[in-house]
């Protein structure tokens, strides 16, 4: 039994110290932020003791990856301002200034403490040595004239307040004082009162000690919990012996208590370590998806500006996940970070060759807003009207230019094409009124030629409803919806006088221009052809409007083109049908 505590006590638990605090420290490192790391730096700038290498680290590392962080956002925001990766230069941080120094502060502390730290425990480790000396000396006096009782106790007092000594030579140290102490006691002749109250004593020591152990099975920081045991580990050493019939017992209670928290820490390291494997295929995705991107595929503004958006999504969500494996930590995050270096690297190209296009772009623009300007004051309509489309088409197809003269160049664009346009309604307008001019002129005819009787028509009765009748053939166009029902009428009226009233002149008018009124099949597809060419137009400038300025989806542009390729074909149409009739009216 006593060989297995005195393995127990004396195990060497540093390294599980370390790696409880690089957990820890890892845990917490997603809710520090910069200025918190500097405030915790000062802190142990201020009591150097508490410096602790995992800590630091952590500290270091975590205050690095959130500057990286910081910076790429800096990055990616000056590259969606139309920079480039390799122009931008970062601003001086005071804040990196400021840990440096911190650092270096510690750093040299650190060095001082532990130089100090090493004399002492030379010092302590000496002194301990000339303190077995005293033992054995003392043990073989008692061996054969007997020793006080209370210079073993001196003896045992002066060990215990020296305290630290070079950690390769602290097992030795207590194996001899242990075996000293055990010898001392098998031989010393003792009388049974004074043997038995300080097994009394050491008892009550050690039951205190497994109480305390067994209230750690409460702790919720798993980490603090153990290293607290060790503590507790290293006061237990430190107790006297109890008797015999006690030890095993003692010693069994408190090795329970100590299973209890070792079991907790090694179920936490695992835990950790299951959580470690989850982040690392996570990270694994993210680098995947930013191998994967297809940079052929990104060849506008839109296209990188929402690639870009993804991009930072996916470096937010790296930054919200915790640590990979320490093995693949380094090498995960160098894969993630040249990923990121190549998309970022691409953009900053795709842009700068942007910039030289939307140059060229901007020349080709202001070309086409002289050609519209010369053409603004045109009233040859049909003709301006295909070459103001042709413009617009050209316009649809040149890509952007840069954002500052996007609404500039488009404004002087729009402003000839709109001009134009207007002038071309007003003319529309004017020709609507003369029509309807038209046709109250000749409703004012109707009325005069049904006063007269058909059965008694005199000479001058004759000559007047001649004239009349030429007065209408002279009217012009009336509006398309009523010229027919307006000649039926006129055709009405005259039907009395057809015999003493000639109207050959109207006749003669419906193979030329004004008999059109009449509403020959020519005329209608003539009208036919011009509304559907209309309609063309306004089509085309819409959806000219749009796609230079306009946020509307895309699926009313493609509805829009595919309703001006249907007016297309019916007007290619209407014009082959007036194209084969006047082919025939030559044949004929």
């Amino acid at each position: 039994m006593e060989e297995e505590e005195k393995k127990e006590v004396i195990e060497d638990v540093k390294p599980q110290e370390e790696e409880a605090q690089v957990q820890k420290e890892a845990a917490q490192e997603s809710t520090l932020t910069r200025e918190s790391i500097i405030s915790r730096l000062q802190e142990i700038v201020g009591d150097i003791n508490i410096a602790k290498r995992p800590e630091l680290e952590s500290l270091k590392q975590s205050f690095y990856k959130q500057q990286r962080a910081a910076q790429e956002e800096q990055i990616a925001a000056f590259v969606a301002g139309g920079g480039t990766a390799e122009e931008f230069k970062p601003e001086p941080d005071p804040l990196e200034e400021q840990f440096r120094k911190l650092m270096n502060i510690i750093k040299e502390k650190k060095a001082a403490a532990q130089e100090a730290l090493e004399i002492v425990q030379k010092e302590n480790y000496k002194k301990k040595l000339e303190l077995l000396d005293q033992f054995k000396a003392l043990i073989e006096k008692a061996n054969t004239e007997g020793a006080s009782y209370n210079e073993f106790k001196a003896l045992l007092q002066e060990w215990k307040e020296i305290k630290e000594v070079p950690a390769d030579k602290a097992n030795e140290l207590w194996k001899a004082y242990q075996q000293y102490a055990e010898q001392f006691y098998d031989i010393q002749k003792l009388n049974n009162e004074f043997r038995e109250y300080d097994f009394k004593k050491n008892m009550e020591a050690k039951i205190a000690i497994c109480e305390e152990a067994e209230k750690l099975a409460d702790e919720p920081d798993i980490v603090a919990a153990f290293r607290k045991l060790q503590k507790l580990h290293q006061d237990y050493r430190e107790t006297g012996p109890v008797s015999k019939e006690s030890r095993e017992e003692i010693w069994t209670r408190f090795k329970a208590a100590s299973t209890v928290i070792n079991k907790r820490h090694q179920q936490h390291f695992e835990q950790l370590k299951e959580k470690e494997k989850e982040n690392l295929d996570q990270k694994t995705v993210i680098c995947e998806l930013l191998e994967g991107i297809e940079f052929d595929k990104l060849t506008s503004f839109q296209s990188w500006n929402d690639k870009t958006q993804e991009v930072l999504a996916l470096q937010k969500k790296w930054k919200d996940i915790g640590f990979a494996p320490a093995k693949q930590n380094q090498k995960i995050f160098e894969r993630f970070r040249a990923a990121c270096d190549v998309f970022f690297s691409r953009k900053g190209e795709f842009f700068k060759q942007a910039k030289t296009d939307m140059t060229a772009n901007l020349e080709k623009k202001t070309a086409l807003c002289e050609q519209a300007e010369a053409l603004k004051d045109s009233t040859d309509w049909k003709e301006t009207c295909d070459k103001m489309a042709e413009l617009q088409k050209q316009w649809r197809e040149i890509g952007p230019v840069q954002k500052k003269y996007t609404n500039s160049i488009w404004k002087r664009f729009i402003g000839a094409c709109d001009y134009f346009y207007e002038q071309r309604d007003k003319n529309t307008s004017s020709k609507k009124r003369e029509e309807n001019t038209n046709l109250a002129a000749k409703k004012e005819i109707l009325p005069k030629l049904q006063a007269f009787d058909a059965s008694n028509l005199s000479d001058d009765d004759i000559q007047t409803i001649q004239q009349l009748v030429d007065e209408w053939n002279g009217i012009g166009f009336v509006p398309f919806k009523v010229k027919d029902k307006i000649a039926a009428q006129f055709k009405a009226v005259m039907e009395p006088f057809a015999d003493v009233v000639s109207t050959r002149r109207g006749r003669s008018a419906q193979r030329g221009g004004s008999a059109r009124e009449a509403g020959s099949p020519r005329e209608k597809l003539i009208r036919q052809y011009e509304q559907k060419k209309s309609e063309i137009q306004t089509y085309e400038n819409n959806i000219g409007f749009m796609n230079a300025s306009s946020k509307t989806g895309n699926g009313f542009v493609d509805a829009i083109k595919s309703k001006i390729e249907t007016l297309k074909q019916e007007a290619d149409d209407l014009l082959a049908q007036i194209k084969s009739m006047d082919a025939e009216e030559i044949e004929n």
